[in-house]
């Protein structure tokens, strides 16, 4: 547990003291107003009549006695009843009740001198009851209040909210060596400073988003048990001018107090994109915001024990003057994990999860090249929802499995209606992409191909990569563009030119995007040359920041793309009809199974059935499909995008 410093003690103080301050006017306040509206305690219970009625009263003698406070006459009747009036200025009421033998008693008004000077005083109390509200709400009494708009928002994690390690983060270790080395200055910084070294001011984590830029800042936090204070980049913007820069203040001023500290800041795009890029020039409320970030990080006054860590997706639109040294001393790259890193992910995630003995998270961690740290938890929350929904009491591989291809397929639409036409037109169409995929050496091997309905496509097939793919080859792409071109070449193979639908849209737009980076930015074409044209391409699409090209460039750009696109379609009719019996085998067995894995798929080109008896008598029957895919004996991963989905057809 911290203890607190004098200047929060005195802040406090000061608080309470306020505090104390506004109940204590608020209590008087309504002490005057009680006093106010109630009135002497007997005038409420005593019945009013008019002066005449008291004189007659007097007169006839139904009057003993009298007790006269100022202009309240109160007296009883015989009867007992007690009355009240009130004396008109000018009434001789004394002479009056000794002429009848009326017994006479004065008293002191009820309301005192006191009461009546603190009546006088109610709306100076009232305008100071308002004030010391006002002020309390303005020094941090409320920060979310109307007033608090320069209180900065951050807020600050001790490990009572739950300490993060490194234990928790997996699969970036590179990362973790970088950023241990500032745990190390936190926790020992004589061990430095006696060589010369200085405390890093600040670190930036960049990369793809849910790779656990977050995670690693609270591990650090965590590791070195010091306070960690979290704000958001769009937290400092208001529409109110100066707002953000008074808030970078107020969170430096805290940060300090609670020195040695961490602050994080995410998405730190949102405030420190370049200088000058936006309508609002110099005076832009973001850039204010931003300049006196700077300041803080690095100006005439210094933070010692003040670390800033922030984290974006997007570096390259940060303010050059924030990744200088000095401010971002350290810039971090935090991308997706290799195969090593999904293992100890998943590991990380599965600790809780009980998982059945046939699971093999290393064969998981293979079949999901490019899932970042977030998809893997994703990937095992869906495994024990989807086993918790059948009612097991442990996560099999079959849920692990149904989970992967739930989340890069899309979830099955078994309740989707389909014509036989347009089912067996989806088979042909997926027979294609798969009897390609498996003749080109080049294709990643096919996964699983599949007639079910998935999300936006009627049917798909999905391809895995042996490894981690970290390079592209020209004679890679074209074969990949020969996969993708073989939907639309298989149904014109079979129904004819005129027969084509609109499912290939999806094909096309990718081989599109394929040969056109093949093209603009790969140079991989021999007539269009070794130039990036990508610059150029986007300024043609608006983007006024590319350079111009000439017309000839263009129309040499586009045959080129064409040609490519037009050389993957033909290698993949050629391909089916050379091999027109096991497409035709294929295509039907896809009719009957619905669902194939890649080595059933083999099995069915061959002639043979998908399952070998042997292991088709030991195959349970779920009963809910024809499909009989088993679980896949995976030797390979998975890549997120599919190839050759089915787009649905347009409703009428």
């Amino acid at each position: 547990m911290r203890i607190k410093t004098t200047n929060g003690i005195r802040r406090l103080s000061l608080g309470n003291a306020r505090n104390i301050a506004f109940w204590v006017v608020l209590f008087l306040l309504i002490l005057a107003l009680f006093n106010l509206f109630s009135g002497p305690g007997s005038t409420m219970q005593s019945r009013e009549i008019s002066y005449s009625e008291f004189v007659e009263a007097v007169e006839s003698g139904n009057v003993s006695n009298v007790t006269l406070d100022g202009e309240h006459v109160r007296f009883r009747q015989e009867d007992g009843t007690d009355y009240v009036t009130i004396k008109p200025s000018d009434a001789e009421i004394t002479q009056l009740l000794i002429a009848n033998d009326v017994s006479v008693r004065a008293e002191q008004q009820q309301q005192s001198g006191f009461q009546t000077f603190l009546m006088s005083l109610l709306p100076f109390l009232l305008l100071i009851g308002v004030w010391i509200y006002f002020m309390n709400r303005m020094q941090g009494g409320g920060k979310g209040g109307a007033m608090g708009f320069g209180k900065s928002k951050a807020k600050m994690l001790t490990e009572k909210h739950g300490r993060v390690t490194f234990d928790d983060v997996a699969g970036i270790d590179e990362a973790k060596e970088e950023l241990e080395e500032i745990v190390e200055f936190l926790r020992n910084p004589q061990k430095f400073s006696r060589l010369g070294g200085k405390i890093p001011k600040g670190a930036l984590l960049e990369g793809p988003p849910g790779t656990g830029k977050t995670l690693l800042a609270r591990a650090i936090a965590g590791e070195a048990g010091v306070p960690f204070f979290t704000i958001s980049g769009s937290d400092f913007v208001e529409m109110f001018v100066g707002v953000g820069a008074s808030r970078v203040r107020d969170m430096f001023e805290q940060a300090k107090k609670n020195a040695p500290c961490i602050v994080f800041i995410d998405e730190i795009d949102a405030v420190g994109r370049h200088r000058g890029a936006g309508y609002g020039g110099g005076n832009d409320e973001r850039e204010q915001t931003l300049n006196q970030l700077l300041v803080e990080m690095d100006g005439f006054e210094a933070n010692e024990g003040v670390i800033i860590i922030a984290a974006t997706n997007r570096k390259d639109v940060l303010d050059p003057a924030l990744l200088r040294p000095g401010r971002f001393d350290r810039q971090v790259t935090v991308g997706n994990p290799d195969i090593k890193g999904r293992e100890k992910i998943l590991g990380v995630h599965a600790r809780k999860t009980p998982l059945g003995p046939d699971v093999d998270l290393r064969i998981i961690a293979r079949g999901t090249p490019g899932f970042s740290g977030a998809d893997l938890a994703n990937l095992v929350n869906e495994a024990a929802l989807g086993a918790a929904r059948v009612g097991r009491r442990f996560v099999t591989m079959i849920d692990f499995e149904q989970a992967k291809d739930k989340i890069m397929m899309g979830a099955e639409r078994r309740s989707m209606v389909m014509t036989a036409e347009q089912k067996e037109m989806t088979a042909y169409h997926e027979a294609g992409h798969a009897l390609v995929g498996i003749k080109l050496p080049k294709c990643d091997p096919v996964y699983k191909a599949t007639i079910i309905p998935r999300g936006g496509a009627l049917g798909m097939v999905m391809s895995l990569p042996e490894i981690d793919r970290l390079n592209m080859f020209k004679d890679e792409c074209h074969q990949r563009l020969a996969m993708t071109m073989a939907g639309k070449a298989a149904e014109i193979l079979k129904y004819g030119p005129d027969s084509v639908s609109n499912g290939p849209a999806g094909d096309i737009m990718q081989a599109s995007a394929l040969a056109r980076a093949m093209v603009l930015r790969w140079g991989m074409s021999d007539k269009v040359g070794n130039i990036d044209y990508s610059e150029a391409a986007e300024g043609y699409q608006g983007n006024t920041a590319g350079f111009s090209v000439s017309a000839n460039t263009k129309e040499l750009i586009e045959e080129e793309v064409q040609r490519f696109i037009q050389d993957g379609y033909e290698s993949a009719s050629k391909i089916i009809k050379e091999n027109e019996v096991e497409f035709e085998r294929l295509a039907q067995g896809l009719l009957e199974y619905e669902t194939l894995t890649g080595e059933e798929i083999k099995r069915v080109m061959n002639g043979d059935p998908p399952v070998p008896p042997a292991d088709q008598a030991d195959k349970p029957d779920s009963g809910a499909t024809t499909s009989v895919t088993a679980i896949p004996k995976a030797k390979a991963n998975k890549r997120p995008p599919s190839e050759g989905g089915l787009e649905p057809e347009p409703s009428v």
